[in-house]
Formats: C-alpha cells, structure tokens, sequence
C-alpha cells in the first residue's frame, strides 16, 4: 500500500498482445496484462492521494488489511468503481472536477469505506468513522448498510470485533450478516451473478449500491427490487449463451476483464444506453436491454472500451494538441462532433459490434435480416470513418498501427456477401445520417451564402464559386435523434418480435421513434416518392428542420428525380439550408427546395 512505498513493476505490451488489440481482439493473456497494468497504476493513485491527504486511520486499516490478506485488498484495488473513486478524489483534490458534490470530506472518507471492507474481508478487529449518504453506508464488494435517514451526509461507526461486525450511528444498529453476501435486516449485500457452463462460468458483480458504480457522475445507492436482479440474471445467463456460441474467443476474454455491471432502467426500443469510463476498468453501466441478443452487443461495445482504455493506460495513440486548434469529426454513432481521441473510442468500439453481428448473422433465426442489416451498417460507419483519420499526422506510431490493422479488417468485411435488399437499406440509412450531421453541424462562409443568396434573387445561372469553399463545423446543441431513419428500419426487419403489428399509417409508425418524421416512417418503409412529398410538407412547415433537407436529398435519390438537387441534398445538404434561410430573409418568400437545390447543385465541386 502506499504508506509502505512498495516498488511497482515495469509494464510492457508484447508484440503479440498489441497485435491482438491491434484487430479490436485480444485474449485472457493479453487481458492479465492489462489488469495488471491497472492494479500498478491505482498504486500509484493512492499514493498520490496519500501525498495530498491525511487520511491516517483508513490508511493504516488498509495496510494491515493487506499484510493479513494481500488477495483481497488486491480485489478491491482493482474493482471498477474504486478506480473511479480515486479519479474522482483528485480530481477534488486539485479543483478539476465538473461537480462539487458531494462535500470532499464524503468523497474522501470513502477510503474508510474501502478499508472497513478490506478489514471485515481480512477478518481483522477494528473500528472506524465512514461516511453515510442519505443513511446508507457502501462496503465495496460487500453491499450497503441503511440507517435511518438523518441528512445527506452524516457519519457513522463501523465496528468489528471476533466474529461480531455492525455499522452504527446515533440511534440505529445494522448488524452485519456473516457471510456478508446474504441479506438481513437494514443490509442489502452486493449481488454476484455466476453465468454460464462449467468451465466457462463466468462471475460479475451486479451493481446497484456503490456510488462510483455510474459514470461519469456519483449515484446514491439504490438496492434493486429482487424481481428486477432476477431478471437481470436470466437476461445475463441468456447473452453470456450467445456470446459462447458467436464470439467465444471475446467471451473467455471478458471472464477476466469485465468485472461489475450497473444496471439502469430500460429506454426506448433500440436505443440502449450504456456507459464506461477509463478511470473505471471493468465495470460499465447499460440501460435494461430489449432482448439478450442486444445485452450481448452491448457487452462487446463496452468491452472494447475497455481494452482500449487499459491500452492507452500504456501507451498513447495520439500526440498533444493544443485545446484551441482541436478539429471535430463525424461520428456516425453520435449526434454530435467528436475531437480525434474521441473518435478513436467510437472506432474500436464498433469494430467489435461489427464483427458481433458478422458472426451471428448465422444464428439469427427469424432475425437473420436484422442482422446482416446491422453488420452491413456498422462496417459501412467504420469503414468511412477509418478512411478519413488513419493516417492523421497526430496519430503516434502505435495508433497508426491500431488505425490501419482495423482498416484492412474492415475492408475485408467490405468484401463479404450481404442480401441485396439488406445492403440497400444499410447505404440508406448511412448515407441519410451523414447528411442529417452535415446539415446539424456543417456550416458555409457567410458571405458565400449572402452572395449566394443575392445571386439566386437576381436570377443568376449558377451559384457562384465562393460557396464551395469548405464549411465550418459549428456543434448544434439541438442535434437529436439523428438515427432515426435505422431505428425505423430496425422496426421493419424485425416485424412483429415486439408484440405489436407495424402500423400501416406513417404518422403511427414515425411515433414509434423519438425524433422521426413521417418522411422518415416512408423513406425506411420503401416508398421515397411519398417519402419526398412528405419531406416537402415538413420543409414547408418548418424550413429549417435539418432532418427534413437530408430525407429529402435519399428520397430524390432513391426515386431519380432531380438529380442535381438529389446529388446537393446527399453531398452539401448544409448549403441549401444556409441559402434557403438567406434567400427568405432577404425576400420573405421561400424557396421551393427542390427548385433551389437543383440551382445550387449545378455547379460541380
């Protein structure tokens, strides 16, 4: 521990491990050496924080703890949301964190909290003064203790004497179960799942207590209901099934690399929601899931966040740059732009979502299409993406290395055969997310457009030149919802697997998704020439709605009409609606759209 200053090892990434994480992959082998990894670098944390703080009864409670039993103290060392703890501790500690709150003396007193567990684990008698927030007291890897609730933050007494171990506080006893997993009066114990065969069994803490189990903000502890972690379980044991079959390699990996998940409630259909952190090795929090197949997905997801985090834990992928000149890409995953370390997140996550569907696509059964839907898509997405930055001057030789492995993987995927019909929906929907970005958060020069705008009133032939020059990204904080074209496809290939017939009306089935329009319900249905009237109505409405120009530009692609606004639409959707915008301002009659941008694309790039 850090009081007695031991001496860390050097840690170095074989050939061999590198080359694994290099394809998105990498074994139990590779996988211990990362954990490793982060085991030294969290001794390295807490001596900072030793450096930085008086803390001297917890640090001694954890220091005999770890002379009795190295193994557990080890445990929780390594335990997720202990390394988002120490994080969120100096982060406090040096007035870098986004919140201050809770007060700093409760996140500090969580290392009492570490050190109570580490004591009880070790079988040790001590007494200690821990934190209590809103009556409940977190003994990581053991559970929560809930007092009566006598104030956000207050304190209380764990004592553990023989055999004997409770936690107090003024008025309140909760005596501590022995073994602590098992549940009593005013104590909820630490759920720990065992899924799967004998021999690949795998074990997972399921979190619902610690409150550096979300990421990146604290959450109270909040005990789940027995009914939700049972649920919780079948789902589980039902994905961990389905990752034996399709991804065994990525399966045995994850036995040793992702150690806690912290459920949250279920979102709209398709839309999980799930969360890791770098400071948080292991764990990751995801949102209640719509059917085990997509629990496995979003495992492999948030497992290559985490290898790529104990990765850059090592070494970097990227050179410095300066937070004045940071550029911002298209992320086909996000609504928003991402700077290039981001990207690179995005990049190797969906790497391994790609290859998730690639493999279950012979597996899917009645779903079969949604599958090859889905590895088409996601391939197309990081195809695209790797085209544009693998060879961008800050990577550093390792990240050229990582970028450019991924790069001809993809490309073999390019290869591989997908249905027709499949494959057309999948260049739809990439194509038509692109131009919804674009049209968010590309804007042209102003005085291009204000030239631009003067030539069309004028009744000039073409545009003039100054509006090709590159447009600047400019974050629209109201970009939502920009998959909503593939969510409606995903409704379409999956038929009636949610109980529910899909609705002949396209208003009813764009109400399915947040964020869609009846133009989209039409353009994933199969119908653009309805598609592009809709689009036309919605434009007429509300000429400014971003996702209405990028609908318009698929549906006059798909039915052939208007070439020249359909190319413009596709490719610079940005510029018919800056144009559009100036051109009614100026004159208060708005264009046609399709009018304009038949005008605007007239000129060749």
């Amino acid at each position: 521990m850090p009081a007695e200053r031991p001496s860390l090892p050097r840690h170095r990434l074989p050939l061999d491990s590198l080359a694994e994480l290099a394809l998105g992959e990498g074994g139990t082998a590779t996988l211990e050496l990362l954990l490793g990894a982060e085991r030294s670098r969290r001794l390295l944390l807490l001596r900072m924080l030793d450096d930085a703080t008086d803390l001297a009864p917890a640090w001694d409670l954890l220091s005999e703890a770890q002379r009795r039993a190295p193994a557990v103290v080890d445990e929780l060392l390594v335990y997720p949301q202990t390394g988002m703890w120490l994080a969120t501790a100096l982060r406090r500690i040096r007035g870098t964190a986004e919140r201050d709150d809770p007060p700093l003396w409760v996140v500090l007193g969580h290392l009492a909290c570490l050190a109570s567990a580490a004591g009880l684990r070790a079988g040790l008698d001590f007494t200690i003064e821990v934190p209590a927030r809103y009556g409940r007291v977190t003994l990581p890897t053991l559970g929560c203790a809930v007092l009566p609730d006598s104030g956000p933050w207050t304190k209380a007494v764990v004592r553990s004497v023989g055999a004997s171990a409770r936690v107090e506080a003024p008025g309140a006893t909760v005596v501590l179960p022995r073994p602590s997993h098992v549940g009593a009066p005013g104590w909820h114990p630490l759920r720990r799942l065992e899924v799967g065969p004998a021999g690949r069994r795998w074990t997972v803490a399921l979190d619902d207590v610690d409150p550096y189990r979300t990421y990146p903000d604290q959450t109270e502890p909040r005990p789940l209901p027995k009914e939700t972690a049972d649920q919780w379980r079948d789902l589980l044991e039902q994905a961990w099934a389905v990752l034996l079959r399709d991804r065994p390699g990525t399966a045995e990996a994850m036995r040793r690399g992702l150690l806690s998940l912290t459920p949250s409630p279920a979102r709209e259909r398709f839309r999980p929601r799930s969360v890791t952190s770098e400071d948080a090795f292991g764990g990751l929090e995801a949102s209640e899931p719509d059917d085990p197949v997509q629990l496995a997905v979003t495992l492999v997801h948030e497992f290559q966040h985490t290898k790529l985090g104990g990765l850059l834990h090592l070494t970097p992928l990227t050179t410095h740059e300066p937070a004045t000149a940071t550029p911002l890409w298209y992320a086909p995953w996000r609504d928003d732009p991402r700077p290039l370390d981001g990207l690179l997140q995005g990049i190797y996550a969906f790497v391994g979502v790609a290859g998730f569907w690639r493999a279950h696509r012979g597996a899917a059964g009645p779903r079969t299409a949604l599958a090859h839907f889905e590895f088409a898509l996601w391939r197309e997405h990081v195809a695209t993406v790797l085209e544009r930055v693998h060879d961008h001057p800050r990577l550093t030789p390792v990240g050229r290395t990582l970028l450019n492995t991924l790069r001809d993987r993809c490309a073999q995927w390019l290869g591989e055969p997908v249905p027709a019909e499949t494959l057309a929906l999948a260049g739809l929907c990439a194509a038509e997310h692109a131009a919804r970005w674009r049209a968010h958060h590309l804007r042209p020069p102003a005085p291009a457009v204000a030239e631009a705008a003067d030539a069309w009133r004028a009744g000039a032939s073409e545009p003039p030149p100054s509006l090709t020059a590159e447009p600047d990204v400019v974050p629209d904080l109201s970009a939502r919802w920009l998959d909503s074209v593939s969510m409606l496809v995903r409704y379409r290939l999956a038929g009636e697997d949610d109980g529910r017939p899909a609705p002949e009306e396209p208003e009813k089935a764009a109400a399915r998704v947040t964020g869609a329009l009846t133009g989209d319900a039409l353009l994933a249905a199969g119908d653009p020439a309805a598609a592009g009237l809709a689009y036309a109505d919605h434009l007429a409405a509300e000429p400014q709605r971003p996702a209405a120009w990028a609908g318009l530009g698929q549906a006059l692609t798909a039915t052939g009409a208007h070439p020249s606004a359909a190319r413009l639409l596709r490719e610079r959707p940005e510029r018919a609606r800056a144009v559009h915008r100036a051109v009614t301002e100026a004159g208060g009659t708005a264009p046609d759209p399709v009018r304009l941008a038949t005008w605007l694309g007239g000129r060749g790039d």
